[in-house]
C-alpha cells in the first residue's frame, strides 16, 4: 500500500515531514527547504496535501506549501511513489512556486 507518512529528502537537502495520511488520503505535514531567495531566515513550512490509496504502492500525489514563515510565496507540487530495483522508496515530483510581485506588469516574472 502506498504511505507517504514520514520524512523525505530531496536531492538539494530539502526535507519534508509528513506526519499522517487520513483515510481520504488527506495529509498535513512541514517542508523544510534547505534553498530560498527569500532575504529572511528559513523557516520550517506547513503543507497540505491529498494522496490516491492505491494498493500497489505507486500512487499519485499533491501538496501545497505556504512558505508564510518567511516568505510571500506559494509552491505546488504533484507526484508519483515509486519503489526502486533496490527497493528504496522515491517520490518523482514537478513544482510551481508563485512569488508575490508588485504590480499585474511584473507578472510575468511571478511564477517558476
Amino acid at each position: 500500500q502506498c504511505d507517504l507518512t514520514g520524512w523525505w529528502e530531496n536531492d538539494l537537502g530539502s526535507q519534508m515531514h509528513i506526519f499522517s495520511v487520513n483515510s481520504q488520503g488527506d495529509f498535513t505535514g512541514e517542508y523544510h527547504t534547505a534553498v530560498s531567495s527569500a532575504q529572511k531566515p528559513i523557516k520550517p513550512s506547513p503543507l497540505h496535501g491529498s494522496q490516491h490509496l492505491d494498493e500497489d504502492g505507486q500512487c499519485t500525489f499533491g501538496f501545497t506549501v505556504n512558505w508564510k514563515r518567511f516568505s510571500d510565496s506559494t509552491a505546488v507540487f504533484v507526484g508519483q511513489r515509486f519503489v526502486d530495483a533496490s527497493k528504496q522508496e522515491v517520490l518523482q515530483t514537478a513544482w510551481l512556486l508563485r512569488e508575490k510581485v508588485d504590480s499585474l506588469h511584473d507578472d510575468w516574472k511571478a511564477t517558476r
